[in-house]
């Protein structure tokens, strides 16, 4: 397959690191060192489904296809309002559409994830074009009083419109299963036969753990895909790393052993964003016309499971 067009939307409010320090104790000159965060955009009076039709659309025009034209949506999302029907049905509905279309929940790397499934779809000639949208709101997820994990997150959508072609150069999925690292709870509701203990709890994420096993794994990653691929780390036009915490994407760099230059970045002004990390970060530097013919992109990314994803993409 190959790509045809991208697109994003983010919340209106942002919240800057010294909006935080009225109500936490913290501040911006511990966030951002730790983090290379200065402020995020958080979901207020929107709904994560307009997101997500916004950057839908903004796709589709940027594709330069009709929306009659989509087989497939593939919709990538941790969590919403609605437990059902999923979000990719809601999103079809808002715009107009009754093509096939399924939820996947392999939190920051599903936008990879969601590649390789459309990937597949295209080899088996099943689809023609595929619209993969990630719309999180992890501001939803977190304790607001826990200053360890809520500075980190931001809310938003990003989205893309692949094609028949071959452009998309190879795909690599990993799980390290180990639920205990990063996770959240919700409790379910209550029936006259539950005799259990449940209890709501708010995401929680063991920091150095989560750190070493974002940095050793997309770099393993990284490093096996150029190999099957044939590609040399110099021959990468740019890498589109998951916007998690820069110090790991610097980790990952020098491991590497890559310009940084290579290495384009927003998580300053957007935090992490989960699986809509990615796609966010693809549309704006396709809008800033960073991209040219030929160039090749590679995209990493890790998360929650644990699990990892990278791909290889000509653009």
């Amino acid at each position: 397959m190959k790509l045809l067009g991208t697109g994003s939307s983010l919340p209106k409010i942002q919240v800057t690191n010294d909006d935080l320090s009225e109500f936490l104790d913290t501040n911006d000159e511990w966030i951002f060192p730790r983090t290379g965060i200065k402020s995020r955009h958080v979901i207020s009076d929107e709904k994560l489904e307009d997101l997500a039709v916004d950057a839908a659309l903004k796709a589709v025009e940027n594709a330069r296809v009709q929306l009659s034209e989509l087989d497939m949506i593939i919709c990538s999302n941790v969590v919403n309002e609605y437990v059902t029907p999923g979000l990719s049905c809601i999103v079809a509905s808002k715009l107009g559409v009754s093509c096939p279309c399924f939820d996947i929940n392999c939190a920051c790397p599903g936008f990879i994830y969601a590649m390789d499934m459309a990937d597949s779809y295209f080899r088996s000639g099943k689809v023609r074009k595929v619209l993969i949208v990630c719309a999180e709101e992890p501001s939803r997820m977190i304790n607001w009083a826990d200053r360890s994990v809520c500075v980190l997150f931001g809310d938003g959508a990003g989205a893309a419109v692949f094609g028949e072609g071959d452009k998309l150069k190879g795909t690599r999925l990993s799980a390290q299963p180990d639920p205990e690292k990063l996770y959240e709870i919700h409790k379910l509701q209550n029936t006259p036969y539950i005799n259990k203990e449940e209890a709501e709890v708010p995401l929680v994420m063991r920091g150095r753990e989560v750190f070493k096993f974002a940095v050793t794994t997309s770099a393993r990653d990284i490093k096996n895909i150029l190999a099957d691929t044939g590609l040399t780390p110099g021959q990468v036009s740019y890498y589109m790393i998951h916007q998690a915490n820069l110090r790991i994407i610097d980790a990952i760099r020098d491991n590497l052993g890559v310009e940084p230059e290579k290495f384009p970045t927003n998580i300053r002004d957007h935090g992490n964003s989960s699986s809509a990390s990615c796609p966010i970060l693809l549309d704006e530097c396709n809008r800033a016309g960073m991209f040219k013919e030929g160039d090749i992109l590679v995209f990493s990314a890790f998360g929650a499971g644990l699990l990892s994803a990278t791909a290889v993409l000509e653009w």
